[in-house]
Formats: structure tokens, C-alpha cells, sequence
């Protein structure tokens, strides 16, 4: 069953990489400028690498144009503290 998880995306970052918690979901950095839709591109291969699926299984739910999205992941339990442990290394 897909797992569904909140997401505030912070673009034109150095490097890809989640900071940890916002709110009850997950703030993640992305390296892409939020214009043509290259952030959310980044965002999802981000999401598939930290989680180890293909991108295929993420999918922005809602929020294309917004910082704060919704993110459906198909194959990965846990994601959320999978991604916050990510943030710690």
C-alpha cells in the first residue's frame, strides 16, 4: 500500500538532502531552481535514491506549484524515518 508523506521543499539548494522535520511530514533541500517543474523533477529522484525505489514510485500527489506537496511512495515502509535519518549523517 503507498505510503503518503508531507513535504516542504526548499529549491536552489547546494545539494539535495532532507533537514528533518516540519510540522508532522519531512523538509527537504533540493539542488534545482523551482521554475519548469526541475524541482519537483529533483525532488522525486532525491526521494527514489534516499528510499531505494525507481521513480516510477514516487509520485507528487498535490502541490506541483507549491513549496508544501504531497508525496505518494509505492515500496518503501517508513519513508519518513527513513528520510529523517538521512538528515542525521
Amino acid at each position: 500500500m503507498p505510503e503518503k508523506l508531507k513535504i516542504r521543499v526548499v529549491p536552489n539548494a547546494p545539494k539535495s538532502r532532507c533537514v528533518g522535520e516540519y510540522g508532522d511530514g519531512v523538509k527537504v533541500k533540493i539542488a534545482a531552481p523551482a521554475m519548469d517543474g526541475k524541482a519537483n523533477a529533483e525532488l522525486v529522484k532525491y526521494l527514489a535514491k534516499a528510499l531505494g525505489v525507481s521513480r516510477a514510485c514516487v509520485r507528487i500527489v498535490s502541490g506541483e506549484t507549491s513549496r508544501d506537496k504531497l508525496v505518494e511512495i509505492s515500496g518503501a515502509e517508513g519513508a519518513k524515518d527513513v528520510l529523517l535519518s538521512h538528515s542525521k549523517e
